[in-house]
């Protein structure tokens, strides 16, 4: 069976090597000498930073070629940055027919464990997904709370900010306009507006203002 390799190891551990973890793949190898490695792919890059993992890249640009039949990793964390990316993975490679084996861990696709261990990880993803979207739901309920408001990000607001925050400063230093609604209009923090309603902040003074908004002022 045509082999392909996988390793990785992180940006944060310069300590790590990944001769470490191909060395014990290349024992486990030994003992299967009808799975000669095709290629081997290298990484060093957090499990996330997939802009950096080109070695990944390449290796889905090899199954996606049929030049392997199967993936041999170290430890599934070092290929997958999460159950859901494993059951996906899994999923996009079995149209090729091809295998995943953990040689640590003793995951193997190809076995009747490793097939039920698959449909316990489909499970697994979605339960994950359901938490990251609770979690999402409720940064977003948290962010309205604190009068933030959900929209564009700060740097396509902050021409629209300067260009009507002299009169909704004078709205709002008048009465006409409250705080929140001041905020609500502009897409920045109630604390924003007041806090430079109160400094007596003139136009000519606000776009250095703007540019200095940080996370706790404007909303995204």
């Amino acid at each position: 069976m045509k082999t392909l390799v996988y390793a990785r190891v992180s940006t944060r551990d310069k300590d790590q090597d990944p001769e470490t973890q191909l060395s014990a793949i290349r024992h486990w190898l030994a003992s299967h000498p009808d799975w000669p490695v095709v290629d081997t792919f290298i990484d060093i890059a957090s499990a996330n930073d997939f802009g950096r993992r080109t070695g990944w890249r390449d290796l889905q640009d090899a199954i996606a070629h049929r030049k392997g039949k199967a993936v041999v990793v170290f430890k599934l964390d070092r290929a997958f940055r999460s159950v859901r990316h494993l059951h996906q993975s899994l999923e996009a490679w079995e149209p090729y027919g091809v295998q995943l084996v953990s040689v640590t861990e003793g995951f193997d696709s190809r076995t009747a464990m490793g097939r039920l261990l698959i449909n316990l990880l489909g499970s697994l993803a979605e339960f994950e997904l359901e938490v990251l979207r609770d979690r999402v739901v409720a940064g977003m309920d948290r962010a309205r709370a604190q009068g933030r408001q959900i929209g564009r990000p700060p740097a396509l607001r902050r021409p629209f900010v300067e260009a009507r925050w002299p009169e909704v400063r004078e709205a709002v230093a008048a009465g006409r306009m409250g705080t929140r609604e001041a905020a609500r209009f502009l897409g920045v923090s109630p604390t924003w507006v007041s806090r430079r309603v109160h400094a007596g902040d003139v136009p000519e003074t606000l776009t250095s203002a703007a540019h200095h908004v940080d996370d706790d002022d404007v909303t995204s």
